[in-house]
């Protein structure tokens, strides 16, 4: 992909930033149990999972012979049943009139075989509506805990071979009431375009999720430590130092791929962990109507959401030490705050840098001249 067309895809991008995030079709939801603590990234032996973030804990059993959900499908399942649920106000929910119509909302591709899209989606389907999720608060002095199940039942009436084919019955699955609840009453707003666009890969989609779930409420400057982000995305590495430096390097390069969408977010990597700045939220959280029906409409893809995955790939992860160089070079001035601008100039002009950390450096010697000469 040449710099024209990169140039162009930023541009169509910017031009839907401008639209109601609504009308556009991109607002959507997360349960925030899930944005809290997370799911399995890879296939396990194991019928249970465990997951901590600080005093809370998400533990996840399934039977043995369907096994955990794992990967981006459950995720953009949980994303999809929560924003249906709240635009619907209903706990039952019409899964796509065909298989082929429902992968498509899901951003999925139309295959089979074993690795197929048809296949791994019915998988995970399954694993997901039968597995019990236990929810826990813990500190010396206290506990509280719930427990729930997603799907209180569900009937899947797809055909694999034929999946552009209308079944007698639809496919429908009714959320139990606790979980219900818990979406409808504190659901965290999501981009639905950014989803799409990261749903290759599950710890991106996590990253994403938690990210903008933070910035919601964050209003201080906050050091998250390594070990922590490690508890709660990375399960799945090693508990000693070797662990932790393999979940440092795979975090910060799917941290790149996030950021590329969410570029507002004012996120770092520092000595001891990642620095967090107040943010705004990735998408705003609006008030959502009322519809009748057990299906909202689900408007066709623009050309943007058809080349979010390639924007994706035009990340911008500045170097640690250009932020000390930059701070060098505009004394005073925040510089998180001038990689926003920086980042807002990028955009709206279609141009990227060759070289991004030193393109950034001289932004902010600019911006420091400027503000010694007022």
């Amino acid at each position: 992909m040449d710099r024209k067309d990169l140039q162009e895809i930023i541009t169509e991008t910017l031009a839907i930033e401008a639209e109601d995030a609504k009308r556009a079709g991109r607002l959507g939801y997360m349960a925030r149990t899930f944005v809290q603590a997370t799911l399995p990234h890879k296939a396990t032996p194991s019928n249970e999972f465990y997951r901590e973030n600080g005093l809370f804990s998400l533990t996840i059993l399934a039977p043995t012979r369907i096994g955990l959900p794992y990967g981006s499908i459950p995720r953009l399942l949980l994303s999809w049943m929560t924003t249906e649920a709240i635009y619907t106000r209903s706990p039952t929910l019409e899964l796509g009139p065909t298989l082929s119509a429902f992968l498509a909302e899901l951003g999925l591709e139309r295959t089979g075989g074993t690795r197929g899209g048809i296949t791994r989606l019915r998988k995970q389907v399954e694993s997901l509506f039968c597995s019990s999720i236990s929810c826990r608060y813990a500190d010396e002095g206290s506990a509280q805990g719930a427990g729930f199940m997603i799907a209180k039942d569900y009937s899947l009436w797809w055909t694999p071979k034929s999946p552009d084919q209308l079944p007698l019955w639809k496919s429908t699955v009714t959320l139990s009431t606790d979980f219900f609840n818990e979406v409808i009453e504190r659901p965290v707003p999501v981009d639905m375009l950014a989803l799409k666009a990261l749903k290759r890969s599950p710890m991106a989609l996590d990253i994403y999720f938690w990210l903008t779930y933070r910035m919601s409420y964050l209003s201080r400057d906050t050091v998250i430590p390594w070990p922590l982000l490690q508890g709660q995305f990375g399960a799945d590495y090693a508990q000693n130092a070797h662990g932790l430096r393999n979940f440092k390097v795979n975090f910060l390069k799917h941290l790149k791929k996030v950021h590329a969408l969410y570029g507002a977010a004012k996120v770092g990597e520092v000595e001891n962990g990642l620095l967090l700045k107040p943010s705004p939220p990735h998408i705003a959280k609006r008030q959502i109507p009322m519809l009748e029906g057990k299906r909202r409409k689900i408007e066709s893809p623009s050309a943007a959401e058809r080349l979010a995955p390639m924007l994706a790939s035009t990340d911008i992860l500045l170097r640690t030490d250009t932020y000390e160089k930059a701070r060098r070079a505009a004394p005073g001035l925040d510089i998180y705050a001038l990689e926003q601008d920086w980042r807002e100039w990028i955009a709206k002009t279609g141009k990227l840098p060759d070289n991004p950390d030193g393109a950034f450096i001289g932004f902010c010697k600019r911006k420091g001249k400027q503000h010694g000469q007022t």
